[in-house]
C-alpha cells in the first residue's frame, strides 16, 4: 500500500481490502505471486493471473474490442519501495511475469496504468513517469482500451471513479 499511496495512483487504502484483493488472486489458477526481498526484506511485489480470471472491469474491454482473453496474462501489481528501485528489480519481475505467460502458452501480456492529467495538482515535480521503462520493454499503450477503476484518493472521502489505460506486449520465444 505504501507504493500506491505515490502519485501517480493516490491511494488511500486498507489493509483489510488489499487482504481481500490479494485473497482472489491466491485462490485463482495458474495466478503468479512474486515477493522481492533484500536483506530478508520485503521490499516490493508483482502479481499476474490469466486475465479471463480477472474482474470484469479489466476483461470487458478486451471482449468490447473483440479481443480473445484466452491469450494474455494479466500483469496485476508490480510495486516496489522507491530506495530498491534502479537495481534491476523490476526487470526481474517483467521477465519472470512474462515466463510464466509463456509456460502456460499464453501469447500477451497486459496491465493498465491511471491516467492523470500533467497539471494534477499532486504530481510531484519530480516525478518520473515509468513510460520509458514500459515502452523500453516492448509494452505499447492502448489508447482505445481503457477501462475505469475505482479508489479513495489521499484527501477523499469516499471512492471516485478513475481512467486506466491499458498497456500490451506481444511474446514472442515461446
Amino acid at each position: 500500500m505504501t507504493v500506491f499511496r505515490d502519485y501517480p495512483y493516490l491511494y488511500h487504502g486498507s489493509e483489510r481490502y488489499e487482504r481481500d484483493y490479494l485473497a482472489r488472486y491466491l485462490r485463482a489458477p495458474d495466478m503468479l505471486l512474486l515477493l522481492v526481498e533484500d536483506a530478508g526484506q520485503v521490499v516490493g511485489a508483482s502479481t499476474a493471473l490469466p486475465l479471463w480470471h480477472e474482474q470484469a472491469a479489466l476483461v470487458d474491454p478486451f471482449e468490447a474490442a473483440g479481443i480473445d482473453v484466452s491469450e494474455w496474462l494479466y500483469l496485476g501489481e508490480s510495486v516496489l519501495l522507491p530506495p530498491n528501485r534502479g537495481r534491476g528489480f523490476g526487470h526481474r519481475c517483467f521477465d519472470e511475469r512474462e515466463a510464466h505467460a509463456r509456460a502456460l502458452g499464453l501469447s500477451n501480456t497486459a496491465f493498465c496504468a491511471v491516467q492523470r492529467p500533467a497539471d494534477h495538482p499532486s504530481r510531484p515535480v519530480n516525478y518520473r513517469s515509468l513510460t520509458s521503462f514500459w515502452e523500453g520493454r516492448g509494452y505499447r499503450e492502448q489508447p482505445d482500451l481503457d477501462t475505469v477503476m475505482s479508489w479513495q484518493d489521499l484527501g477523499e472521502e469516499t471512492e471516485t471513479a478513475k481512467p486506466m489505460r491499458f498497456w500490451t506486449r506481444q511474446l514472442t520465444g515461446r
